[in-house]
C-alpha cells in the first residue's frame, strides 16, 4: 500500500492541535513553537503533494479509498484535482504566517503599546487553545479540499465551524477591549452570527446530501458524476434543481455571496487580524471551491439554469461590497467589505461558464488569499500599535514607520488589482471570460475595479499621509517577526503578478474538465482574425 499522503497532510495539523492543547499551562512559548513547527511540516507535505501532482494526468490523483460506513455507502475517499491541490497549497502556506502574526495575540498580558484593562484584571487567555484551534481549522479545511465522498466533505465542511466559533468569540480583537463587557458582548454576537448563518446553510445542505443519496444510492463524487455523464443515472429536472439549490445555498453562505454575507464584517471586525485572515483567506475559499467541485460537477443542468440569477447576485456583491468599503470608518470592516466584492468576482468567473472565467476564478482564490493576508496582517500590526481600528485615529504613519506604510501600500495596491501584482491577472481573466459570454455583466463588473481604487487609496491617504498625529508619533516600524510574516507574502504577490504560469498550469486542466461536465465550450469570437 502506498503512503497515504493526503491523509497525512490533514492528519498532521489535527494531531498537532491535540499536542499543542496538551502543552502545560506554564509552557506557552513551547506551545507556540510546537504549533509553528507543525504548520511548517504540513507545508512541507503540501509541497510534496504539489510536486507529485501531474497536471496532465488523471483528474483526481493521490487517491485513497476505504470503506467507512458500509450500510450507508459512506467511504473515506480522498483525491485532489488541480483546483483542490492549488487551494490545499494556499492553506498550508498561509497558516505559518497566521501563527507568526498571532504570536502574542493570546498571551495573558499585553505586549504592545496599548494598555488593556481585561488583561490587567487577570483575565487569562489560553495560549495553547488559540494555536490548537488554528491547527484544527487547517486540518478540516485541508480535508475538505481533498474529500471526494460527499458525506465526508459535509462532515468537515460543518465541523470547521466549531473551532472558528471559539477563535472569534474567545479571542477577539484586543484593540476593541476596554475592560468592560461591551467588547465581549460584540465578540459573542459576531461568533454566534457566524455560527448560525453557517449552520443554517449546512442543515439545508444536509437535506440535499440525503436527497442525493436517495437518488444516486451512494455518496461517491466520482461514481455519481460518471453515472451522470454516461446516462446511467438520471435525475428529474425538478429534483436536480432542488438538490443544486440545497448545495449552493450552503456554499453561498460560506463564500459569502450577497445577501447571505452579513456575518462576515462582524466576524472579521471582532476577530484578531490573524483569525480574520483565517476566515476570509482560508475558510471562505471552501465555499467557492465547492461550487466548482460539487455544484457544477453533480448538477450541470441546474447550474446552467441558475446561472442568470447567480450572475446578478455576484454583480450585486461586487458593487455593494465595494460601495460599503468606501464608506467604512473601521479598517478591518473595510477589508471585510472589500472581500465580499472580491468573492463576487470569483463567483462571477465560476458561473460565466468559460475557461478564462473559471481559470481566473480559481487563480483569484489563490491570489485573494495572499493579498488579503498581506493587507490584513499589516493592518493588524498597525492596529496593535495604536490600539484603535478607526481610520480617523491615524495620520502621517509613513513618516514614522515607512516600512509598515510601504507594505501596507503594496497590500492595498494588490487589493485594487494593480497590474504587476497577482490579483490583476485573475481579475482580468474573470472579466474577459465573463465579457465573452455576457458582455453587459462584464461591463458592470468593471465598475468594481474603479471603486476598489477609491476605497484603497482613500484608506492609505487617511492613515499614512498628512501630518503626523501625536498618538502615532512614537509608533515603531515593523519588527523582525513581523517582517518575516509580510515579506514572503509581498514577494509572492509580485512573483505571481509577473509570472502566474505555475498556478495556471495546474488549474487549467481541471477547469477544462469542469467545462466538459457542464457541456460548455468557450464562445467563438464574433469577428475572426484577418487571414
Amino acid at each position: 500500500m502506498s503512503f497515504p499522503l493526503l491523509t497525512a497532510t490533514a492528519a498532521l495539523p489535527a494531531l498537532g492541535a491535540i499536542a499543542t492543547a496538551a502543552v502545560p499551562a506554564a509552557r506557552r512559548v513551547a506551545a507556540k513553537w510546537l504549533a509553528l513547527l507543525v504548520s511548517l511540516a504540513t507545508l512541507a507535505l503540501a509541497a510534496i503533494v504539489l510536486v507529485r501532482f501531474e497536471p496532465g494526468g488523471d483528474r483526481y490523483q493521490l487517491t485513497e479509498s476505504h470503506a467507512w460506513i458500509k450500510d450507508f455507502g459512506v467511504r473515506y475517499e480522498l483525491g485532489v484535482d488541480g483546483i483542490g491541490v492549488a487551494l490545499l497549497a494556499l492553506t498550508a502556506l498561509l497558516i505559518p504566517f497566521v501563527i507568526l502574526a498571532g504570536w502574542h495575540d493570546a498571551d495573558p498580558q499585553e505586549t504592545g503599546a496599548a494598555s488593556l484593562g481585561s488583561f490587567a484584571a487577570g483575565r487569562w487567555r489560553p495560549t495553547q487553545g488559540f494555536f490548537a484551534l488554528i491547527l484544527a481549522v487547517e486540518a478540516m479545511v485541508i480535508i475538505s479540499f481533498e474529500a471526494t465522498d460527499v458525506f465526508l466533505f459535509y462532515i468537515f465542511f460543518e465541523a470547521m465551524l466549531i473551532p472558528m466559533y471559539f477563535l472569534i468569540g474567545g479571542f477577539g480583537d484586543r484593540a476593541h477591549e476596554h475592560g468592560d463587557e461591551a467588547a465581549a458582548t460584540q465578540r459573542s454576537y459576531a461568533a454566534v452570527k457566524f455560527l448560525l448563518y453557517n449552520l443554517v446553510g449546512g442543515l439545508i445542505m444536509l437535506a440535499a446530501v440525503i436527497g442525493l443519496y436517495v437518488v444516486a444510492g451512494n455518496f461517491s463524487l466520482q461514481e455519481i458524476a460518471q453515472a451522470r455523464a454516461n446516462g446511467s443515472l438520471h435525475m428529474a429536472t425538478s429534483t436536480e434543481r432542488w438538490l443544486f439549490l440545497g448545495f449552493f445555498f450552503a456554499f453561498a453562505v460560506k463564500a459569502p455571496l450577497w445577501p447571505l454575507h452579513t456575518w462576515l464584517p462582524n466576524a472579521m471586525g471582532e476577530a484578531t487580524a490573524p483569525v480574520a485572515v483565517l476566515i476570509t483567506a482560508v475558510v471562505d475559499k471552501v465555499g467557492t471551491f465547492a461550487m466548482l467541485r460539487f455544484c457544477l460537477q453533480l448538477f450541470p443542468e441546474a447550474s446552467k439554469w441558475a446561472t442568470p440569477v447567480i450572475l446578478v447576485l455576484a454583480l450585486i456583491s461586487i458593487i455593494y461590497g465595494a460601495l460599503l468599503a468606501v464608506g467604512q470608518r473601521d479598517i478591518k470592516r473595510l477589508v471585510a467589505y472589500a472581500s465580499i466584492s472580491h468573492f463576487g468576482f470569483i463567483i462571477l468567473g465560476i458561473f460565466a461558464m468559460t475557461s478564462q472565467g473559471q481559470s481566473g476564478a480559481t487563480l483569484y482564490m489563490v491570489n485573494h488569499g495572499i493579498s488579503t493576508a498581506a493587507l490584513m496582517l499589516v493592518a493588524g500590526f498597525l492596529i496593535s500599535r495604536r490600539g484603535s481600528r478607526l481610520i480617523a485615529d491615524y495620520g502621517g504613519v509613513q513618516k514614522v514607520a515607512p516600512v509598515l506604510a510601504g507594505t501596507f501600500l503594496i497590500g492595498g495596491l494588490a487589493t485594487l488589482s494593480l497590474p504587476g501584482l497577482a490579483p490583476f491577472v485573475s481579475e482580468f481573466l474573470v472579466l474577459v471570460g465573463t465579457f465573452t459570454r455576457y458582455p453587459a455583466v462584464g461591463i458592470i463588473a468593471t465598475f468594481g475595479i474603479v471603486l476598489a481604487a477609491l476605497y484603497t487609496l482613500v484608506l492609505y491617504q487617511r492613515t499614512m499621509t498628512g501630518p503626523v498625529k501625536a498618538e502615532v508619533a512614537e509608533m515603531p516600524d515593523l519588527r523582525v517577526r513581523e517582517l518575516l510574516v509580510v515579506a514572503p507574502l509581498i514577494a509572492l504577490l509580485i512573483f505571481l503578478g509577473v509570472y502566474p504560469k505555475p498556478v495556471t498550469d495546474i488549474v487549467n486542466p481541471a477547469v477544462k474538465q469542469t467545462m466538459s461536465d457542464v457541456h460548455k465550450t468557450d464562445p467563438k469570437p464574433e469577428v475572426e482574425a484577418a487571414k
